[in-house]
């Protein structure tokens, strides 16, 4: 795995989850387009730790069903408090690394990702892991959180 094939799999990111966002008017094709977005890019297939920035009662997202609720919303009966975080539509998504720990088949990814739209723009801290699978860049651990405000 190279620095090349995290920044890869971080535009490919920011790319899906805008794309989500502009997808709001189309629930059917949004689900399609976010269950296979879990899919590209998450390791699900095995087993992935989830810690989204914006959960606050349902901390923890280490599957796909409570993933894509936090993405698209939509499970009201685990994870009630899900809004979209995607659906946010986002205009741009820029990360910087901090840092990039390269292992083989795996990589660490730690930074800020900027969020940016019509009306805000967010600095959230990150920590990601990656590891091949299939030859394919899948994120295992992905942990988000807005920066301490002291």
């Amino acid at each position: 795995m190279t620095r090349q094939d995290i920044i890869k799999a971080q535009n490919l990111w920011s790319e899906g989850i805008i794309k989500m966002g502009q997808m709001t008017n189309d629930r059917k094709s949004l689900e399609i387009y976010a269950s296979d977005f879990l899919d590209r890019l998450y390791d699900f297939d095995d087993q992935v730790l989830f810690k989204p920035t914006k959960a606050k009662y349902t901390q923890f997202r280490n599957n796909k069903k409570s993933a894509l609720s936090y993405f698209i919303a939509g499970d009201t009966r685990d994870c009630n408090e899900d809004e979209g975080f995607a659906l946010s539509s986002w205009s741009k998504i820029t990360f910087e690394n901090s840092d990039i720990i390269l292992g083989g088949e795996s990589a660490l990814a730690m930074g800020n990702y900027t969020f940016e739209n019509e009306n805000s723009r967010i600095k959230v801290e990150f920590s990601f892991s990656y590891k091949k699978v299939n030859g394919l860049v899948k994120i295992n651990l992905h942990h988000s959180s807005i920066p301490f405000q002291g």
